[in-house]
């Protein structure tokens, strides 16, 4: 069994579950969205978003393949690209972190390690570019279909609570001591992320 990370691109922004290509939750703000829904042109949005931060900031999402079998993906970028982050009641996200969006694992795929190993690309491709932390709203009572990461996902991979809310609280992932370690990145971040459980925690598709 083959398993390999590869960067979100405009070619394979098809892999993603089609209702993931059709939500713009987190990148339009909620009149936006909704004016996008209406029109019937949800998944271009998607498109020109990708498009533009990839322009702009550079890689935002990462897709995990198992022997060419998308599996599961996450997408991230700095809170300006993200117009939905200021909605929040425990926004804004800090000025020296990017947010982590949204992250899923097919349900077939759950228990593999792949969580891991989107997780631990992230935090890899951030910390070469400089970047010191990485947040996100957590959701403590996660919805079916819904577009946010469980917060007890984002406790069991490292982040941290910075901003608590009875709904969604605010987390933190530090980079800095990985940014320390340059020469063994790796180890690096073995030791920042690894007290990891099982992919069940995220939610199905």
């Amino acid at each position: 069994m083959s398993r390999r990370l590869v960067n979100v691109t405009l070619d394979n922004l098809v892999d993603l579950p089609r209702r993931c290509r059709h939500c713009v939750f987190w990148e339009l703000d909620p009149v936006s969205r909704e004016r996008a829904v209406e029109a019937g042109a949800p998944e271009l949005e998607k498109e020109a978003w990708v498009s533009a931060t990839l322009l702009e900031w550079g890689s935002c999402g990462k897709i995990v393949y198992v022997d060419d079998i998308p599996a599961g993906f996450v997408l991230y970028a700095p809170p300006l690209y993200v117009p939905r982050s200021a909605a929040f009641p425990t926004s804004p996200v800090s000025a020296d972190a990017v947010l982590l969006m949204t992250a899923h694992i097919l349900p077939e795929f759950a228990g593999g390690g792949l969580g891991r190993m989107l997780v631990q690309g992230v935090a890899k491709d951030l910390t070469r570019r400089g970047v010191k932390a990485i947040e996100a709203f957590g959701d403590l009572k996660t919805e079916e279909g819904g577009c946010m990461v469980p917060a007890d996902y984002l406790l069991s991979v490292g982040f941290k609570t910075i901003r608590p809310h009875h709904r969604y609280p605010r987390l933190r992932l530090d980079l800095r001591s990985a940014l320390s370690w340059r020469e063994d990145v790796e180890v690096a971040l073995e030791r920042l992320l690894g007290s990891m459980t099982p992919e069940g925690a995220l939610r199905p598709v």
